[in-house]
């Protein structure tokens, strides 16, 4: 072990005080629970600990500095040395007398301040769980029962026009706090799951309706699919792919409580090996004019 005095940072002429003094500050800044996980600290506390074990009891001290012992308190000279140095010295021999109070006073203070320093409630650590929502249910909202690590079972309610990557807490309901701090909050992230023909805009809803040449072009109803169940709608006469329609209130409900449009792309689809068509179209001739590519630039 290190030279005592020079654990302590003190001269070899320190009163008891001042490497009371000395010991205390040490400590505090390197004790386990004001550092924890740090060895490097844990072992110079303990370094520390050794060198004021020593210095604080006189008779330690004195045959130290005489070179009768080692500062890990082991014999350097016989043992007669220090019986006849013993016998030399008063006070019982079962606590040798000095400038040192009971070391129990130094402990219970500097105890005292760590306690002090945990006193302060400690919330309780987050548990975050995933919820999985098809898109019908996060834009109508749904209520479902999930089961937490500790066993319990609890319902959780995602609104309606819920989004991916939404949040939603359940307060007081994770990890217990220490010291009488709350507990933590769980925390569920909603998985919304992609639909097969149905996209989200904001609050509308986007959705792609295949129709045929004839619908298209002589205009008809036909049934289109909505988070609220098909509906019919009306194909104007001599629609194109790309006509949009909307179908106001069908969307998602955004804030305020309103909801959304549904909007409706036509896609005008043409079968395949159509021989017919095929005929019609090699006899069919173009209007006057009539350039579908008009004002496009090259």
């Amino acid at each position: 072990m290190a030279d005592p005095y020079t654990t302590l940072g003190i001269s070899r002429s320190a009163s008891a005080d001042e490497i009371r003094r000395a010991y205390r500050a040490l400590a505090k800044s390197l004790h386990p629970d004001a550092r924890p996980g740090d060895a490097a600290a844990e072992e110079r506390f303990k370094q520390v600990s050794q060198a004021f074990k020593l210095l604080s009891d006189p008779e330690k001290k004195a045959r130290f500095d005489r070179g009768e012992i080692d500062a890990d308190g082991n014999e350097r000279a016989p043992f007669a040395a220090h019986a006849a140095h013993g016998a030399r010295r008063g006070g019982p021999r079962g606590r040798p007398q000095g400038g040192f109070d009971d070391l129990g006073d130094i402990f219970s203070d500097l105890f005292t301040d760590f306690s002090r320093r945990e006193a302060p409630p400690r919330k309780g650590r987050d548990v975050r769980y995933r919820m999985p929502l098809t898109f019908v249910e996060a834009a109508k909202g749904v209520t479902k029962r999930i089961k937490l690590a500790s066993g319990k079972s609890v319902e959780v309610k995602a609104p309606p026009g819920a989004s991916e990557g939404q949040v939603l807490k359940l307060a007081r309901m994770g990890e217990s706090g220490s010291a009488n701090g709350p507990a933590g909050d769980v925390l569920i992230e909603l998985q919304v799951k992609p639909h097969a023909y149905f996209t989200r805009d904001g609050a509308d809803i986007r959705l792609e309706l295949p129709v045929s040449l004839k619908e298209a072009v002589e205009g008809s109803k036909v049934r289109a699919p909505t988070i609220d169940g098909p509906v019919d709608i009306k194909i104007p006469a001599g629609s194109t792919s790309g006509s949009l329609l909307r179908l106001r209130g069908k969307g998602i409900v955004a804030s305020g409580g309103k909801r959304g449009d549904q909007i409706i792309r036509l896609i005008v689809d043409i079968p395949k090996d159509d021989q017919g068509l095929q005929a019609f179209v090699r006899d069919w001739t173009p209007p006057r004019g009539y350039d579908p590519r008009n004002g496009m630039e090259e």
